[in-house]
Order: C-alpha cells, then structure tokens, then sequence
C-alpha cells in the first residue's frame, strides 16, 4: 500500500471519529448548527440556510467548516521528540496545523528517514514525500497554499525551487534559532577567527533567507527585536517553544541529584556539561558529596570517555524523561553560549522542576531570579545556586509554583495556536519578494 494512501485512509478515520463523537454528544441536528456557527465565527459573519454542507462535501470540510489547505514542511530530518526540543515544538506544530484541516506533506532534506519517523508522522496525520523533491514539487506545487522551510540549510537549498514551482505559495521560514547570533557569542567565548567567519557566513545566508520569505518565525522576543533593528521590512512572528503543562507528583523530600537535558550534538550542550564537570561540580561534591549530576541526551564516545568521574552519570538518550524529572530535584542549564529559547529548561519547568540557569540559558525564557528560577553567571554563584535551591524547601517549592506559572502563559499550545493562525490567515507575497 502507498504511503498516499496509508495517509488518506489514516486521515478519513481520524475525522470520521471526529463525527461520530460530534454525532453522538449533539446529534444529527445539534451538529448541523455546531458547524455553521463555528463556520460563521470564523468568517465573522453569521449561519445562513445557504452554508449547509451537502453530502457531497469533503468530509474535512464537513467536520472543520473550511475548505481542504495544503501545505509542504521541509526540515533536514523528520521530528523525533526524544532527540531534542526543537523536535517537540515541530510536533507539536504539525499536530495543530492537522487540528486545523491542513492537508500535511513533509520533506526530509537530507533524503532519509526511518520507518519510526514515518510511522510517527502518518499518526500525526502528515504524509512522508518518498520521490524526488524536484519531482514532487512539478506534480504537486500547484496545489500548495503554504510552504514552511525549517532551519537555514533548508531554507537555502529549497527557497528558488519554492518560487519556481509554487509562486502562489506562502513561505515561512523557521529559523529554529538565529544560528549566527549562537555562532557569535561561541566565537566570543572561544577566540576563534574560523568560528567568526563561519558566524559571518550564516549571518549573510540567514538574513537572505528572511528577506526572501514571507514571513520569519523566531522562539525568543530577543531574536525578534534583532532583526527588527537589522532587517526592518522584514514580517517576523515570534512562535516559541511549545510545551504542555505536567504538573509534579512528587515533593521536595521523595527527590535527590541534578538533572541536565540535551545531546552533545549541539555544541552549546557540550560546552556546558564540560564546563559544570570541570569547575562547577567539584564544588558541589565538597558540600553534598553524595550528589550526582544526571545528563539525558546523546553523548559521543569521546566525551564519554573524558567526563568520567564520581558526580557524573552520563544516560545517554533517554526515551521517556519523566521519571529523572520526577526524582530529580534541581535542574540546571550551565550555557555558556546559544541563541533561541531552552527547550531543556522549558521541559524541566512543565513538570513543575525547579531551575538552576546561566543568564544566556535564561534569554528567552521570560524568567524572573527567585520567582521562577534562579540566575547565576559564574561557576562560583552557580554552585551557591544550586546549593541553596537544593537545601531550601521553601524555596523550591516556591520555584517549582513559579516554573509551572512561566509555561503556562509564555509557552502553551493554545498560544502557538494563535500565532500559527495570524500567520496562516493572509496570503503570500511571493510577488514582492520572488528570489
């Protein structure tokens, strides 16, 4: 069976389900009315007998009150959640851009995806394009509305071929994080001329990419108020991280180490760990010597080998974090460098975990010290940080309260579905800024 069709009968399901529980709770009538009032609140306007549905309507069109909407999703691999946070937002994405009645086609650009990734997407409603790009974007550009290009690399390699096969379409390009603003400051941090002329090169790809869009999306009000100084004609939305709120089971007493989140294939990840290992941990073990730092995330066999030691466990990629975010007591976030908004302090402040952070890690996160987190530069103030939330009951309580508040009204998915839909309402301006 085609991965076109497992996705249409996948689909029919889903929205048949959709009916049958409107059906049951309204009845035939009562869902009649539902969807021409939730037709006319969306229009502005109001039900008349004429917006009837008949048989012959799609049933996506039955169900949601509007018209099928096609769009292409074009990122270097598809989203696994247990890999990063950037994944977690792209899910999460994709599953309200479906709850809308988008029509979902992706693209991996690197050329592969695992049968997990597939398989993951078609339940999210999003059909996996196995044929050429070129190729697909020929039969089926036409047909699209929207075009969302995540991360720079993407952006770059597909923008012309967008403008060519699918001039009518809105291109939204994600940046994910402003990776030259998170290249400069480790450029900074290293001394390193090769790492500030590479900063410069993404600099120059990253502003062309935006100036060649529709409109740009950005996680942290910071990368926003950037391009609004060095890119003024440009539209930029702020879509941040997007996180559900977990709540916490257990209290200050059933918790004991550290956790930190994030795989050594983002360098600002590694940086990090290195730098608590080196200076920040050995000031820990003089205090709390039973302590242990708990790292979920990948780790290369070379790191490995170098940051062993007593204080340290290493858990590599860890499928389901929420037994370390429920027996962990402190979470900490040692940045040195990085651009964007920190997932790993997002997911750790959802389950109500109180959190250690550098200033850098705290940039974008809407936090507060000593409401709802704790803000330390260097690694002597960190290490007194993470003594004193550690030690102080009241405090973590208060943090953990604070943290969960922080998600609610800067990182929910009600919120991301607002911004998505302003974005989504106008049509593209592939006229004015054609490449």
């Amino acid at each position: 069976m085609s991965s076109t069709l497992t996705w249409r009968i996948q689909r029919l399901l889903y929205l048949s389900r959709r009916a049958r529980g409107s059906i049951a709770l309204r009845g035939w009538a009562g869902t009649l009315r539902h969807l021409l009032q939730r037709r006319a609140n969306m229009s502005g306007g109001h039900a008349s007998e004429t917006t009837i549905p008949t048989a012959a309507a799609p049933l996506a069109r039955l169900i949601t009150g509007r018209p099928i909407r096609r769009m292409l999703v074009i990122d270097s691999v598809a989203p696994d959640p247990t890999r990063d946070s950037g994944s977690v937002r792209a899910c999460h994405m994709l599953h309200l851009l479906h709850e809308d009645g988008w029509e979902l086609d992706f693209l991996a650009s690197d050329g592969f995806s695992s049968t997990a990734d597939v398989v993951r997407l078609a339940n999210m409603g999003v059909r996996y394009i196995q044929s050429s790009p070129l190729r697909w974007l020929r039969e089926h550009g036409q047909q699209l509305e929207a075009v969302l290009l995540s991360r720079v690399s993407t952006a770059t390699q597909y923008l012309g071929l967008i403008r060519r096969h699918a001039p009518q379409a809105k291109v939204i390009f994600d940046t994910v994080d402003l990776h030259y603003l998170r290249e400069q400051r480790a450029a900074r941090l290293s001394g390193s001329r090769q790492l500030s002329r590479h900063a410069e090169r993404s600099r120059r790809r990253e502003w062309q990419a935006i100036t060649h869009s529709d409109v740009t999306l950005v996680v942290s009000t910071e990368e926003q108020a950037a391009l609004a100084r060095d890119l003024p004609g440009s539209r930029v939305e702020l879509l941040s991280n997007i996180h559900e709120v977990h709540g916490r089971r257990q209290g200050f007493n059933e918790r004991k180490g550290l956790l930190f989140i994030g795989g050594f294939g983002h360098p600002p990840n590694a940086d990090a760990v290195r730098w608590f290992a080196t200076d920040i941990l050995p000031l820990l073990l003089r205090e709390e010597p039973e302590l242990t730092l708990h790292v979920a995330g990948d780790v290369d066999t070379t790191s490995r080998q170098a940051l062993s030691r007593p204080g340290l466990t290493l858990h590599g990629r860890v499928a389901d974090l929420e037994p370390l975010l429920e027996s962990c007591r402190v979470s900490v976030a040692p940045l040195r460098f990085g651009a964007g908004v920190k997932g790993k302090v997002n997911h750790a402040m959802s389950y109500g975990l109180p959190v250690v952070v550098t200033p850098i890690a705290a940039e974008g996160m809407h936090l507060t010290d000593g409401v709802d987190a704790l803000i330390a530069a260097d690694a002597q103030e960190f290490a007194a940080a993470v003594l004193r939330l550690y030690r102080d009951q009241r405090l973590w309580t208060q943090l953990s309260e604070g943290s969960l508040a922080n998600v609610r009204t800067h990182f929910s998915i009600e919120l991301a579905r607002r911004t998505l839909r302003r974005v989504l309402a106008e049509p593209g301006q592939s006229s004015s800024t054609g490449a």
